[in-house]
Formats: C-alpha cells, sequence, structure tokens
C-alpha cells in the first residue's frame, strides 16, 4: 500500500513540474536566454548573470581568475570546472576585482587552483544545483554546504548565504588577489567598521592594455557591504598572514573575513555598492538602489528589466533552438559596455578629476557613462542592434565618448574608467558617430562630435596607442601603412599595416558621408580620397589585398592564407573583402567572375570548419582559415552576394552560418570557444535571424538594410518614440522552414519590392516587410539593383 502511494504521489509531483513548466508559447523573451551558451572557454566579462543591462553591478562566480595573465584570454568562468573561488563584483574590459565567498571550517585565505581546490577557499560545487538566468545566479558550494544566491541593481550587489549549522561559519573579502582582465593589484585596503556593521575597501590596479595604451594608467574601484548580522569576531589577511581582531589592512593581497555562529539553514545577506569615485559615492549607490528592497525584490525587478528590454524585439514562430540563440543573442548586445558613473551622475575622468554628467530636473543624470572594449567591428553588430531598438543606449554610448574627448583631446576606443585601453589599435569611435547621425540620432553635440571625428581621421601628430590609430601618419602622408615593427612597451609587436589602412580607408569613408550631410564640401572631398586608399593595397597579379613594404614594394613570399603579418586577427583572403564601402570598386578591381568564384569557394569550404575553426577550442582558431565567423574582420562577408548579383547565396549562407556554427551549449555556443566580445556575435546573430544587416555599418546617408533569410515567421520591433516617427516594424515570412533558406517575393508596405534591400527609412517610419520563402533559390528576385552604398 505505501509503494502505491509513493508512486501515486511521485506520478502528481511529475506531473505537477511538468504543468508548472512555461510551454513554448507562454515563454516570455527572459525565458528563453541562457547564460550557459557558449561559456567554455570565454572572456571576463562574457559570463555575469547577477546583472542588469549595461550594469556597473556584474556579479558571476569565478573558476579561473588567473587564466588570463591580465590580458584578453579567456578567464572568469568556464562551464567544465567544478570549482569556485568566489563572486567577482566587477567584470569590465580591463577590469576586475572585489571577490566575496561564504565558507566554514578552517580558515583559508588564498583562493586554491583547480587542480587543487583544498590548497584556498575555493569549494567544489554542485553543478546540478546551478541556476543561471538574466540577472540571478544560486549554486550550492558543497565544500562547505551553502547556498549561495546573487542578483543586482545597477550598481549594487545582492548576496544571499544560506548556512549550515555551524560556530566557523564566514565571509571573506578577498580584494588583494588579481581577478580577471584587471592584471596586477598595485595596492588595496579592507576596513570593517562596527558601529554601520559595513565592510569597505579599494582596489588599484594596473592593466596589461594601460601598459602601453597609457603607462601609469592606474585604475581604482571602491565598495561599500552593508550586511544584516554582526559578526561574532573578525579579522585581516595579506596572502597566508593571518591577523586576528583586526580590521583594517592595506596592501596587495589584502582581505578580511567575518565570523558567525549559524543556526541551519540561517541566511546572511549583504548589499554591496560599487564606485570607480570613492566610497562615499558607492555607500550612495547603495542607498539609494537597495533601500528598503529584499533579495526577492531586487531579483524579481532584475527579470522585469531584462524582460522589457529584451521585449523590444518580439519573434514568433521558429524552433525553441531559434529562439534560445536569439535571445541569448541580444541579452549578451545589452550585457557589455557597463556603466561607469555613480547614480549622482559623477564619473571618473581621464585626467582622474570626477566629472559630473548633467542632471534632469529629478536629479537623474540624463545619460550614462561606460566602460568599453573596442568598437572593431561593433558596426556590423551591436550599433545595428542598438539603432533598431536601443537607440538611447547608442546616444548614450556616444555621449560618454564625447565627454572622454573633452576632456583628454582624443576619441577613445577602449576605456576602462578614463583609461585608455584600446586593444586593437585602430578607432572606429569616429565611424560609429556618423553612423547614429545617419540613423537620426543626433541629440549630442553635433559640432563638437564634427571636431572629433576630423581629428580622429585626420591627424596623427600627438598619437599614441592609447588614441589609436598611432601609424595614421604613413596613411595620411602616403595612402597606406607599411609593413613595419612596432614595439609596445610591454615589448608585445605588431604588423598589422595592410589591416589598419584597410579600417581607415572605410572610417574615412564614414566621416565623409557625414561631412557631406552638414555641408562640409571640402573636408568631404578629403576625405573621400583617402577612402580609396585600399587600392593602393591591391595586388593586380593575385588579386589580394598585399601588405607593401616601406618602399612601397610588394610583401615577398605572400601567402593569402597567413596570418598575422600585416593584418590583425586574420590574413589577406579574408581581409581581401574589407571594402564595405566600396564594393563596386572591389568588384571592378577583381573582376565579378572572379569576385564571385572566391566568396562562393570561401563559404563552401569554410562550410567545412563550421565557418570558423571548426571543433578547437582557441579565441584564434579560424584567423588562417579563408572565412572566420568567431571574429570581427570577416562579419560582412556573406551579406556581399548581395552585390554581386547573387543575393541566394547571402540567403542560403547568413542561415547555414546560424544553423552551424552558433549552438546551444556551453562548449558550442560562439563556435567552439572562439572570440565573442562583449556581445558582438550575438548580436550579428540576431541581425542575421532576422534578415537583416547593413554591410555599410550605417555611415551611408541615406543608410539601407539589406535582406537575407529571417529565421522566424513573424518578427516585431518596436521602436523608440523619443527617436523615431514609427511605432513599429514587422518583418512576416511565409512558408519559411529550416531548409525554406530562399527568398521567392517580397512586399514592402504592400509594394512589390524587386531589390533585395530597402532604406533604413521605411524601418524607422514604421513599415511592413514581408517575404514569401522556399527551398529553392529564385536566383530572379532581388538583382534589379545592387544595395544603396553611395
Amino acid at each position: 500500500m505505501q509503494t502505491t502511494i509513493r508512486l501515486f504521489s511521485l506520478c502528481l509531483l511529475i506531473l505537477g513540474f511538468y504543468t508548472c513548466q512555461p510551454t513554448p508559447e507562454k515563454k516570455q523573451p527572459v525565458d528563453w536566454v541562457d547564460p550557459q551558451i557558449g561559456s567554455v572557454h570565454c572572456r571576463w566579462f562574457f559570463y555575469t548573470p547577477a546583472a542588469l543591462p549595461m550594469g556597473m553591478a556584474k556579479l558571476a562566480p569565478t573558476t579561473n581568475a588567473y587564466g588570463s595573465y591580465g590580458s584578453w584570454l579567456p578567464c572568469g568562468y568556464d562551464d567544465r570546472h567544478t570549482s569556485i573561488e568566489g563572486f567577482a563584483h566587477f567584470h569590465e574590459f580591463q577590469i576586475g576585482g572585489v571577490v566575496t565567498i561564504p565558507t566554514t571550517g578552517e580558515l583559508k585565505t588564498l583562493p586554491g587552483t583547480l587542480e587543487d581546490p583544498d590548497s584556498g577557499y575555493r569549494s567544489r560545487v554542485d553543478k546540478t544545483t546551478e541556476v543561471s538566468t538574466p540577472g540571478y545566479y544560486a549554486v550550492t558550494l558543497t565544500d562547505y554546504n551553502i547556498k549561495a544566491e546573487i542578483t543586482a541593481t545597477t550598481r549594487t550587489g545582492f548576496h544571499r548565504y544560506t548556512f549550515p549549522q555551524s560556530t566557523t561559519s564566514r565571509i571573506l573579502f578577498d580584494i588583494g588577489h588579481k581577478q580577471g582582465e584587471s592584471a596586477t593589484i598595485t595596492d588595496a585596503e579592507v576596513t570593517y567598521h562596527p558601529e554601520t556593521n559595513e565592510v569597505t575597501g579599494w582596489v588599484e590596479n594596473y592593466p596589461i592594455y594601460a601598459t602601453f595604451c597609457q603607462p601609469n594608467g592606474k585604475i581604482k574601484i571602491f565598495f561599500a557591504a552593508k550586511l544584516d548580522k554582526k559578526p561574532q569576531t573578525i579579522g585581516t589577511f595579506i596572502d597566508e598572514k593571518i591577523q586576528e581582531n583586526s580590521n583594517s589592512v592595506k596592501g596587495p593581497g589584502c582581505g578580511l573575513y567575518l565570523t558567525f555562529q549559524t543556526k541551519a539553514k540561517e541566511q546572511i545577506q549583504m548589499q554591496v555598492g560599487l564606485s570607480y569615485t570613492d566610497i562615499e559615492n558607492a555607500r550612495n549607490n547603495r542607498d539609494s538602489e537597495a533601500t528598503g528592497k529584499s533579495f526577492d525584490d531586487v531579483k524579481n525587478a532584475a527579470r522585469q528589466t531584462w524582460n522589457e528590454m529584451l521585449g523590444r524585439i518580439q519573434v514568433e514562430g521558429g524552433t525553441p533552438e531559434d529562439k534560445t540563440k536569439f535571445y541569448t543573442g541580444l541579452y549578451h548586445a545589452l550585457l557589455g559596455r557597463g556603466i561607469a558613473n555613480d547614480i549622482n551622475g559623477q564619473y571618473i575622468q581621464h585626467d582622474k578629476t570626477i566629472g559630473q554628467i548633467p542632471l534632469d530636473k529629478n536629479g537623474i543624470p540624463l545619460y550614462s557613462h561606460h566602460n568599453t572594449d573596442g568598437m572593431w567591428g561593433g558596426f556590423w553588430n551591436l550599433t545595428q542592434i542598438w539603432t533598431l531598438a536601443y537607440p538611447e543606449i547608442f546616444s548614450s554610448y556616444i555621449k560618454s565618448n564625447l565627454d572622454f574627448f573633452k576632456n583628454s583631446g582624443w576619441l577613445h576606443d577602449g576605456e576602462a574608467a578614463g583609461v585608455y585601453t584600446n586593444g586593437v589599435q585602430t578607432n572606429f569611435q569616429g565611424l560609429i558617430i556618423c553612423a547614429a547621425y545617419q540613423a537620426g540620432i543626433r541629440d549630442f553635440n553635433i559640432e563638437t562630435a564634427w571636431s572629433a571625428i576630423c581629428k580622429n581621421e585626420l591627424e596623427y601628430k600627438g598619437r599614441d596607442m592609447g588614441n589609436g590609430k598611432y601609424d595614421n601618419e604613413y596613411f595620411i602622408q602616403q595612402g597606406f601603412i607599411p609593413l613595419k615593427d612596432y614595439l609596445y612597451p610591454n615589448d608585445w609587436v605588431c604588423n598589422f599595416g595592410a589591416s589598419h589602412t584597410l579600417e581607415y580607408a572605410f572610417s574615412c569613408y564614414a566621416a565623409a558621408q557625414m561631412a557631406k550631410a552638414i555641408g562640409k564640401t571640402a573636408a568631404y572631398n578629403t576625405l573621400m580620397q583617402y577612402s580609396y586608399a585600399y587600392k593602393n593595397l591591391f595586388d593586380p597579379e593575385t588579386k589580394y589585398m598585399r601588405p607593401r613594404e616601406m618602399d612601397g614594394s610588394f610583401m615577398k613570399d605572400f601567402d593569402p592564407l597567413k596570418g598575422w603579418k600585416g593584418f590583425q586577427e586574420g590574413n589577406a583572403a579574408q581581409y581581401t573583402w574589407y571594402v564595405p564601402h566600396d564594393i563596386q570598386g572591389l568588384t571592378e578591381l577583381m573582376g565579378i567572375d572572379l569576385f564571385n568564384e572566391r566568396l562562393e569557394n570561401t563559404f563552401i569550404e569554410s562550410r567545412k570548419t563550421l565557418f570558423g575553426g571548426g571543433k578547437e577550442i582557441d579565441s584564434f582558431s579560424g584567423v588562417e582559415k579563408l572565412y572566420n565567423q568567431g571574429n570581427q574582420p570577416c562579419l560582412h562577408d556573406a551579406w556581399l552576394f548581395n552585390y554581386s548579383g547573387k543575393p541566394w547565396l547571402t540567403q542560403l549562407y547568413t542561415r547555414l552560418i546560424c544553423d552551424e556554427f552558433y549552438g546551444i551549449t556551453p562548449e558550442h555556443g560562439y563556435g567552439y570557444g572562439q572570440d565573442e566580445d562583449q556581445g558582438q556575435l550575438g548580436a550579428w546573430y540576431v541581425m542575421a535571424a532576422m534578415g537583416l544587416f547593413d554591410v555599410q555599418g550605417g555611415t551611408n546617408i541615406s543608410p539601407s538594410y539589406q535582406i537575407g533569410s529571417p529565421k522566424f515567421r513573424k518578427i516585431t520591433i518596436k521602436l523608440d518614440p523619443r527617436y523615431y516617427s514609427g511605432k513599429a516594424f514587422v518583418i512576416e515570412t511565409e512558408n519559411n522552414a529550416p531548409n525554406h533558406y530562399y527568398v521567392q517575393s517580397a512586399t514592402l508596405n504592400g509594394q512589390l519590392l524587386e531589390d533585395c534591400w530597402f532604406y533604413r527609412r521605411e524601418i524607422i517610419n514604421g513599415g511592413h516587410l514581408k517575404l514569401q520563402m522556399d527551398s529553392t533559390p529564385n536566383t530572379h528576385w532581388g538583382i534589379s539593383s545592387i544595395p544603396h552604398s553611395k
């Protein structure tokens, strides 16, 4: 009888579980996001589940903080790892730190290693208890039998630790050891305040990129943590040297511990305010965002915020896998470029003084400042997403950089709390500003912006590795940048003259279009001349972009698949396509037959390695391939068939890349452990899955969108009334299916559309694109004219 009752109860439990799960039709956008996707071999800032969109507080478990050696290599969290060393609060490009972890038992003050977790306070985890969603993370620390939960507001991290019965329950603050991309810790300080039951402190680090972009450009991060239970004892440490009954310590390797007596399942909660300016602002950020809010209040609010932001683009139809990829990609596009200003609008400037963002009548900053990796390729993914659904983020990002320009004299293309951290040594911020202007996002000072753009494109005196384009003198004076080794101050060597030439030509084109739009005729003519500099690298013999030596001769012993020599993170075969602003000119140089032959062969061959580096887990595994979806220089290539009279191949290959390069597992997410730079690869998937792309990155006076092959039956993009006149743009497909790659016919706002492109104004005014799909290509549709590029 008891067995029957147990079986019946089990059946009811299983039935209840499945009936409580949201069906695919009832799922909200946030329910489709899976932060674990691509979390194998990922960057420090990639995996931060306990965070809001663009948040300063980005909390995450750390499984491997030391793997990057302070640079950009994968580190932080890796789904393959089975132990964690704590929860870091700061996760930005070249910034990391302020780690906390709950423990019991023997006091250990070093993190320990993956290979030997018992060598430190690190704990093994029960992966079956791991919960990771936008805004929340939880896991059981099995070595301590503690359930750890984290969530966040914009600038405050929330912790809830459920302890076992113990007289040695502890919370450690390890702030003096390197985290992620933070590199060398040069100083730190932490203090416990018994009168307020607070832990406050700061960490100073010296990022690797600052060593060559801004020597002595150190970064400080501040925190102020409030606990809901007073400890019984306190102590401090520097590495393994412990000082009992001490409430303050200073220096690299320092930390503090609080010891409690807990009952079984007793919870201790903590709210940690963060800032880049000082401890008082960290405290004010916390009090402003956390007062009166419970952990669950913040967790639920985070989910609601993510759902609203993700829900600005609604997709219907498609497979569950398609939706998971789509909304996880959109999640990544909204996660990076974290806010760097305090709630009162204060922020740290390049000259280390405190700046002030203007406030509205309610005391709220009118925009935000952002930490950011470079925008290398961001115009083919991130800014296109921001333009469509998040123009306020795009506007904020630009105003942030213009403030940096006014303080430093240059635009940055990589900033960490006011410090130059230009990772790729180009500078596409001028192009980004031009694209925003052409989209109608113009709520910034146009004259200041134009001065910054002109200086960025045409000047070379006073340039260094911080503001990028350190080799612009060659580009301006002779129209190409020769093969030449540059020695970085930290002893790295680079030689990227050919790729820089192509990139600078494109950004000059963008500036020329803005010059024309605002009536700067002389500047337009000058910039357009520089935009044709790509022709100086074209080798008529091999029909490739070929680096030139200092004397102007073409590079000897030339192999178009050889990576790095002359080309940053790529090769000549990849960069030959890097003329997005003048595809017709490139076609004329190559000849249309060779253009199509090579482009088709590129994708036929690249499919054999999943359009990237195959299954090799390495950030640069595709650098010496014909095509590499796992890195930025190639991301427009599949759309070039729209320009060469074969748009059905754009439709085919953009869909195949979505299906085969992108996956839904921790290992196979964005290729196999390739380089998802703060959401750029995820954003590319979003654009391709909607069947929209702009090869020129929005820089034309009248920008266009080129049409691909949407993955869904219906896509609705909600438009922001503060920037656009329309309410929504809707894309609908008929007869769509997993292998129905090809557009048969199209209508735009009820009118027959014979072209494979249309002007962006059709979107921002609100409209309706309808596509008829099938499994065989229509080789007559979309070839009546090439996409608008001038």
